[in-house]
């Protein structure tokens, strides 16, 4: 009896996250069919056109697919879709690489792996973090949440041994940390970016509570989170030049690099160079107010018996 019952609610947890998956994959289907004007795929506009971007029956002509099938997979039904069938789709919706990917993903073409999120950290891990000082360097795993860090990142955007543990993400205090967001010098351009990678990323996770938990909280909290995610919109994670405001020490020009700290790529260590020889002096005053702080910090903590 244990045993069908364990059996029963696995299987519920299935249909619920399949069901879950198909809301999703429905709603990016919308937003990707509606923002593709009919002059674009070579489409007369005609005179009566009330529907923002392309109709369904345009979409199912363009990619050779059932107009029927096609608005079943925008009803969220419960049908196979065959990967020729998605690889159509894709192409009649323009999508770029990383929007490609999520149609997959949320289609489940390519059955997800789900990764072990790594949240023990090892101790030759926090001695690399320590080693790479006066560079930022901080452990975070897929979904942003800040798993360690050195005593330079500490400081970078605002003082992280003052952010409450559950709200050490950085998603999170790109759209609610007044502080955080008045570091980043192309705020705009960063948290829509932000948002798009943790929507990639989510394609594999959709159904787990975590993630769930982490978007309701943030479009409870944030509108301009809300809008944001609305657009469904997908990018997948790269390296680049990031440009700072650090509040006392100024502009920081760092350039990036991520390396997966596991098999499973649950995690990853991200570490800040410096791009020019102002950064790097910078960090090192940076670097000095971090030990600075962590000498006031110890000695206000209590003494130990």
């Amino acid at each position: 009896m244990v045993h069908d019952a364990a059996a029963t609610a696995t299987a519920e947890s299935r249909s619920a996250g399949s069901e879950i998956r198909r809301g999703e994959l429905a709603a990016f289907l919308r937003s990707r069919r509606e923002r593709i004007t009919p002059e674009q795929v070579g489409l007369p506009r005609g005179r009566r056109r009330r529907t923002p971007g392309l109709r369904r029956e345009e979409v199912a002509q363009l990619s050779t697919v059932g107009v029927t099938w096609y608005t079943w997979l925008e009803q969220a039904r419960d049908i196979h879709v065959s990967a020729q069938v998605l690889d159509a789709i894709a192409r009649a919706l323009l999508l770029d690489r990383s929007e490609r990917a999520h149609l997959f993903a949320l289609a489940g073409a390519i059955d997800p792996t789900p990764a072990s999120e790594c949240t023990g950290i090892p101790e030759s891990l926090r001695l690399m973090l320590e080693r790479l000082e006066p560079f930022p360097a901080c452990v975070q795993n897929s979904r942003f949440d800040l798993l360690a860090y050195n005593r330079t990142y500490r400081l970078l955007m605002c003082d992280l041994d003052q952010v409450a543990p559950e709200d050490r993400n950085c998603l999170w205090l790109a759209f609610t940390n007044d502080e955080w967001r008045s570091s980043l010098v192309e705020r705009d351009e960063t948290i829509r970016l932000m948002a798009a990678k943790f929507r990639a990323v989510m394609a594999e996770h959709v159904a787990e509570p975590a993630w769930k938990a982490m978007v309701k909280r943030l479009e409870e909290a944030s509108p301009e989170f809300r809008e944001i995610w609305a657009r469904h919109e997908v990018i997948r994670p790269g390296d680049k030049i990031k440009v700072y405001r650090q509040s006392r020490v100024g502009i920081l020009r760092l350039a990036s690099t991520s390396l997966w700290t596991g098999p499973q790529q649950g995690s990853k260590l991200l570490t800040y160079t410096p791009a020019d020889v102002e950064t790097q002096e910078r960090l090192g005053r940076l670097h000095e107010m971090s030990l600075a702080a962590e000498a006031t910090t110890e000695a206000a903590a209590p003494a130990r018996v």
